[in-house]
């Protein structure tokens, strides 16, 4: 895949249905308010069109997938400074969680604070056997994003949430896995390959029923009514059952 440079954020070209988004902001793949930006817009242009490809994205490098937030961009903000940068941020998590299309994470070397949590907005993620994870802000005097706390605790759990974000102590690959944190853990020099095919393999399903999929699972349908429920399901219904890629899913299925 060739590169197109966007700041901080590199964009291949689309490959078999997948474009790989790069961080690359040496020397920590830090987020600055640029990066932030950057990485929002590629997202959103990409999902704009009618046929919006699987992203993979990772950092450049084998030491840093995401050093998060940029501390030494932070220590010139005031208070108003960092609530624009931390509501730039929550639009970032927002657009990883919207994307309609598969969202897989490679994980290449630290992954930090803010970078853990894009990498939960992910549908999938691979990780490096060199990786490690960490969330500092509690020995930095940061916070991390509400939207991102809250996403921790849905995957790994309370007490997982509590070891990570009061503890601050860095975890390897193996045991972000085993917290659930991380699908899958590969050599280094095999991650993005192992990432991209799984793009691949999720971007050749019906791009309608995976988008609906989606949206249902970051709804929180268990609590809404009988009639809700029903009108919704009716709703997609309609939808998947006119749409030509699912049709053919289906066809094909039947023999």
């Amino acid at each position: 895949m060739t590169t197109a440079s966007l700041s901080a954020v590199q964009v291949s070209d689309e490959a078999d249905g997948v474009v790989v988004l790069t961080l690359s902001r040496p020397p920590a793949n830090a987020l600055s308010n640029s990066l932030i930006h950057r990485l929002t817009a590629a997202l959103e242009d990409l999902a704009s069109g009618p046929d919006a490809p699987a992203v993979v994205l990772t950092g450049a490098g084998d030491r840093f997938f995401c050093a998060g937030g940029d501390l030494k961009e932070a220590v010139g903000y005031d208070a108003e400074s960092m609530v624009e940068r931390m509501t730039s941020f929550h639009a970032l998590l927002c657009a990883l969680e919207k994307f309609p299309r598969p969202v897989v994470c490679a994980v290449n070397g630290w992954c930090v604070g803010g970078g853990i949590e894009m990498a939960l907005f992910a549908d999938a993620v691979y990780a490096s056997s060199q990786a490690r994870f960490v969330f500092p802000e509690v020995d930095h005097g940061m916070l991390p994003a509400v939207k991102g706390i809250a996403r921790v605790r849905e995957v790994v759990g309370d007490r997982g949430a509590r070891r990570l974000l009061l503890g601050g102590a860095s975890v390897d690959a193996s045991a972000a896995k085993a917290l659930g944190i991380v699908d899958e853990v590969v050599e280094p020099g095999e991650l993005l390959e192992v990432a991209a095919a799984q793009a691949r393999a999720a971007a050749a399903k019906p791009p309608a029923v995976f988008a609906a999929l989606k949206l249902a699972l970051r709804q929180e349908t268990a609590v809404w009514p009988d009639e809700k429920q029903l009108q919704v399901t009716a709703a997609d219904a309609r939808t998947i059952f006119n749409d030509p890629a699912a049709r053919a899913a289906r066809e094909a299925w039947n023999g």
